[in-house]
């Protein structure tokens, strides 16, 4: 029967730093604040969640190094409370399933292709012509894989991924459920009428350690590359459109839509629902709050929020002094009331 894991040796593993007297605290589980009971340990990872902490039944929490508040649950002070969790969430999670090397019998696999030592091929997934796929990489069941497609080492793709053709990935992607890439760009030119389908001839590029949530699509260009570099991280239900390039170690959040010929710089963060239109640039380090539009280019380190978007301070302001407006409409009706009596 499973007794737990000594808190003390919790504590080393994320390198924290332990309360007095509490390392002989077994934990047998890791669970949310409000839902974690005796023998959980939670973490304290945004100070409005301090309140619930205060009445939580967990038997010890995570909590920045310069906390100083009094709760129930035992302390583990580290320097970033969510990072460490992570990694107490990985020691007690199941062991991930792991796929055995090989090409599955109902896969097919075309000519010329060529795959790296421990590749593991799912059931039904196709693998075209020419295609080339690096070590240790899985393509999981009901996936397609283009004509001349390159694929690193230690990738993951899900079930029922598209990467279309003459596209790459390099080394350790990761595409969840249904992720396309390299579908056609969205160009159509009006000619006698009718919308004529533009040629999108070029490819899309996606850099080492990139993630893309499922059903997320991202064209491919006019020509040239669509391009998603190093380190960043694509939530669900995004789409990135032809010629698109987004820069290194970028967040893009949930159903954001980017147009044509974008350049996003590094270190950007578009949260849920952002807009962005076509053939501008956004630049290094700046942050879009959830559901604004970006019409125009904006320089980096800033915080930008609304329709169309301004710094977030800016947007404030005027938030305030919209809700003031029923105020003022009264006062100015009041006013022309007493020049007409007068």
């Amino acid at each position: 029967m499973d007794t737990g894991i000594p808190l003390r040796d919790l504590a080393a593993l994320v390198g924290g730093e332990l309360g007095d007297a509490v390392g002989e605290l077994r934990v047998q589980g890791v669970a949310a604040i409000a839902e974690a009971g005796p023998a959980d340990i939670t973490f304290l990872g945004n100070p409005k969640y301090l309140s619930a902490l205060r009445s939580s039944r967990a038997g010890a929490v995570l909590v920045p190094l310069s906390f100083t508040e009094s709760v129930p649950p035992a302390l583990i002070r580290v320097e970033n409370p969510s990072v460490a969790f992570a990694k107490l969430v990985e020691r007690f999670a199941p062991k991930p399933v792991a796929f055995e090397p090989g090409v599955h019998p109902s896969a097919v696999i075309g000519k010329g292709v060529e795959l790296g030592e421990g590749v593991s091929i799912q059931a039904q997934a196709v693998i075209e012509d020419g295609a080339r796929i690096g070590a240790r990489t899985v393509v999981g069941a009901l996936s397609y894989v283009g004509r001349d497609v390159l694929i690193g080492e230690d990738c993951l793709l899900h079930s029922r991924v598209t990467v279309a053709d003459r596209c790459s990935l390099a080394n350790r992607v990761i595409l969840h459920s249904g992720v396309v890439i390299g579908s056609d760009g969205f160009g159509f030119e009006l000619s006698g009428g009718k919308h004529v389908k533009i040629p999108q001839v070029g490819i899309v590029q996606v850099d080492d350690d990139v993630e893309v949530g499922s059903n997320t699509t991202v064209d491919r260009a006019r020509f040239g590359r669509t391009w998603i570099q190093e380190g960043t991280k694509i939530d669900n239900l995004v789409q990135i459109a032809h010629n698109v390039v987004i820069g290194r170690h970028c967040l893009i959040v949930a159903q954001v839509g980017i147009s044509g010929s974008t350049r996003l710089g590094d270190y950007v963060t578009l949260a849920g629902q952002v807009g962005v239109v076509g053939h501008i640039e956004i630049g290094d380090h700046a942050v879009v709050g959830a559901q604004s539009g970006i019409s125009k280019s904006v320089p980096g380190k800033e915080f930008y929020m609304g329709t169309p978007a301004v710094p977030a301070g800016v947007y404030r302001e005027q938030v305030a002094l919209i809700r003031r407006l029923s105020k003022l409409t009264e006062r100015v009706q009041a006013l022309e009331k007493l020049r007409k009596d007068a």
